[in-house]
């Protein structure tokens, strides 16, 4: 315990990610911080805490950390040791093998939509809250058949699902299609469920108002899954960060970081000659395309990328 004393008092203020031992030497669990000594040390304190965490403090026996300049660096990292190594006590993004898909059936009469663990034809995804997706598969059955006509979405409550013949099975299955593949067609069928849901709220049907909240939950969940990393995913851009003893840039290229370069003072003919090696790598790099690990990295990178200064959005390609 006091070789485990020592340690944490080692650990510095800076970003990274930690590692916890158990006494067989096994990494039990992987974690991140902007601030790497609060963040370990808070373990180790007597405050209260999750009993999976009381539980976990109770096997470790040594720790380690790797320090890093920025914060999306520290979180990129755990995800890749967490796949890789698979910590007990990690939960998270390290089992992307039962991320799953949406499904359209291509005929029937209820059953539209389904889910699957691989992709095939006419499948969206990969998606990770399984729970929230079955869910919203069987809210949908109650509005079933929904209809595109002269710009919006024709469909009605229906209390028991309706089995469609199969002119209507068509039509609702190209519904399913558009607003799926299409950003402004979701948001359409968004506003049109929230129209529907104040209609409902001001009636004083809550049950039914609050039917029209978790689907609307649902589907801005599936939007954002499908729709907000389009542009991270096609696209080329420069970001910079502040770090301790100057800034980093970061060239990314569909989703994935293939160069960062340290700079002490930043200028823009440094920033010109870092896009220019950027643009060089790019056409050397080769990634193997894993879309179910893929999604965390995703993840990771969008939610970053939003909660930065617009100033340090440098290039977009």
């Amino acid at each position: 315990m006091s070789h485990l004393k020592q340690k944490l008092n080692q650990i510095p203020a800076l970003p990274g990610i930690y590692k916890m031992f158990d006494s067989t030497g096994q990494i039990i669990y992987v974690g991140k911080s902007k601030c790497l000594k609060k963040r370990v040390q808070s373990y180790f304190t007597k405050s209260a805490k999750q009993p999976k965490i009381e539980r976990m403090v109770f096997f470790i026996t040594d720790v380690d950390y790797i320090v890093t300049d920025t914060h999306l660096e520290a979180r990129l990292l755990e995800c890749q040791l967490i796949k890789e190594l698979k910590p007990y006590f990690n939960s998270q993004m390290k089992n992307d093998r039962r991320y799953f898909y949406l499904r359209l059936a291509k005929s029937g009469h209820s059953h539209a939509m389904s889910i699957v663990l691989e992709r095939e034809d006419d499948t969206f995804g990969p998606f990770r809250r399984k729970h929230l997706i079955q869910s919203m598969i069987e809210m949908f059955t109650h509005l079933f058949p929904i209809v595109h006509e002269t710009n919006r979405y024709i469909f009605k409550y229906h209390t028991l699902p309706e089995v469609m013949n199969q002119d209507d099975f068509s039509r609702n299955r190209e519904s399913l299609i558009q607003f799926f593949s299409e950003e402004k067609m979701m948001q359409r069928l968004i506003i049109q469920l929230t129209l529907c849901m104040n209609e409902e709220a001001a009636q004083f049907n809550y049950e039914r108002a609050s039917y029209y909240r978790d689907l609307i939950s649902g589907l801005t969940y599936i939007n954002h899954v499908l729709h907000d990393y389009k542009q991270l995913a096609t696209s080329d851009l420069i970001i910079r960060i502040p770090v301790q003893d100057g800034e980093k840039l970061f060239f990314v290229s569909k989703s994935n970081i293939i160069l960062r370069t340290h700079f002490s003072t930043l200028t823009p003919a440094k920033i010109d000659a870092f896009l220019d090696e950027g643009l060089k790598t790019k056409s050397k790099f080769a990634c193997k395309w894993d879309e179910k690990a893929n999604i965390d990295f995703q993840n990771i990178l969008f939610s970053e990328i939003q909660s930065l200064p617009e100033e340090c959005i440098l290039k977009i390609l």
